[in-house]
């Protein structure tokens, strides 16, 4: 045999084994629909799934990513039981319209518990949210992945006229998220109209509805037809938090290598994205749209005394809804979360966070991006 053969041969032997590893390394593709509680982009939280599924399809190629926008697919309720039934694997769920399928979900909200950027941002750390994603694991086959934020700054828009305390409030007809929220605006003299995210511009339009409790990225997205937002500081006046959440029956399918790198993209990727993404966007909006003149158009900052009225006119409402609609579980766990709140804002004092001291310039690329064009219509089409 020449040596020129045991060359060649032995090349191609070599080539042939490093094909065949590169094969065994290769993650397969996956297919997966995600339920999103949002109009898409450019809110912010939306941004954020997109770019998870823009993560998903680069590192694992030939996947597919279907994002299905404000209940175009399910509510957030119709979400939990289409994971449970593994119709659906994945969903944007926010604890507040949780509620009304699972009334734990009610445990982690109410206004001034969590309000300190850094104590917000360590929402999932608690017991409470552990216990949660336990119960959301053994009573709806759902994992739970993760938390994350709706905005530092929860408030209350309205279509004519400032909100500042209960007078204000008195008689008007308020989108709520859920039940716990119906309970705090009741409190506050309103009528709560429980309400889809893709339903409330028309219905601010039209009169079915006065204002309504969001977010900052909400405001943005309804600006045009409730301009007048309030808000009491970080949490002042609702807070709520999204969670992520996977169908056990479709999560236990992937193989080993799928999981990895999917636990990877949703844990060390697009939660610290949609965390950073939400809390720029805060930043950005106030910046841009916060008024002292209580009768102008923007966003009003309710000060000390101002706040203390509406959060003493609220009385717990939410608390007190939770542990009468729940089982004594539910009674422990809200306790259980208000102290660990306390814990955790004397933890992190405002400007202690790494969140702080994120440079926001670098995220205006996707603001740009997703506002408008081929890449905001390409978004908003991820079907």
């Amino acid at each position: 045999m020449s040596r020129k053969f045991n060359l060649t041969t032995a090349f191609l032997a070599a080539a042939i084994v490093a094909a065949s590893t590169q094969i065994a390394g290769a993650v397969e593709p996956v297919k997966l629909r995600w339920a999103s509680d949002h109009n898409g982009p450019p809110h912010p939280a939306a941004i954020a799934e997109v770019y998870f599924a823009e993560q998903v399809e680069k590192r694992i190629p030939g996947s597919k990513v279907q994002i299905f926008w404000a209940k175009s697919l399910y509510t957030v309720p119709q979400g939990v039981k289409a994971l449970t039934q593994g119709n659906l694997e994945v969903l944007t769920g926010q604890f507040g319209k949780t509620s009304s399928i699972e009334p734990l979900a009610n445990v982690l909200l109410g206004a001034g518990k969590l309000t300190t950027v850094g104590a917000i941002d360590g929402v999932d750390t608690t017991s409470t949210f552990k216990n949660l994603a336990m119960h959301f694991d053994k009573a709806h086959d759902i994992t739970i992945m993760g938390a994350g934020h709706l905005s530092m700054y929860m408030g209350a828009g309205a279509v004519k006229g400032r909100l500042i305390g209960p007078a204000d409030f008195a008689g008007k007809k308020m989108r709520s998220m859920g039940p716990a929220e119906n309970a705090l605006l009741s409190a506050l003299g309103a009528n709560p109209q429980a309400m889809a995210f893709g339903d409330v511009p028309p219905a601010l339009q039209t009169g079915v509805i006065d204002g309504l409790l969001t977010s900052l990225g909400g405001f943005n997205a309804t600006k045009e037809q409730a301009p007048y937002f309030t808000v009491a500081g970080l949490n002042g006046i609702v807070g709520d938090y999204y969670w992520f959440g996977v169908s056990n029956r479709w999560w236990n399918k992937p193989n080993k290598d799928q999981q990895d790198v999917l636990t990877d993209i949703i844990k060390n990727d697009f939660i610290p994205f949609q965390r950073v993404i939400n809390y720029c966007n805060d930043a950005r909006t106030l910046a841009k749209f916060v008024t002292t003149d209580k009768a102008a158009p923007g966003i009003y900052v309710l000060n000390p005394a101002e706040a203390s009225v509406i959060q003493k006119a609220e009385g717990g409402a939410t608390n007190k809804w939770s542990k009468t609609k729940v089982n004594d579980k539910g009674d422990m766990m809200v306790d259980q979360f208000t102290a660990e709140a306390a814990a955790l804002v004397k933890a992190n004092p405002p400007g202690s966070h790494a969140l702080e001291k994120t440079d926001c310039s670098q995220y205006e690329k996707y603001f740009a991006k997703y506002g408008k064009g081929a890449d905001l219509h390409k978004a908003k089409n991820r079907k």
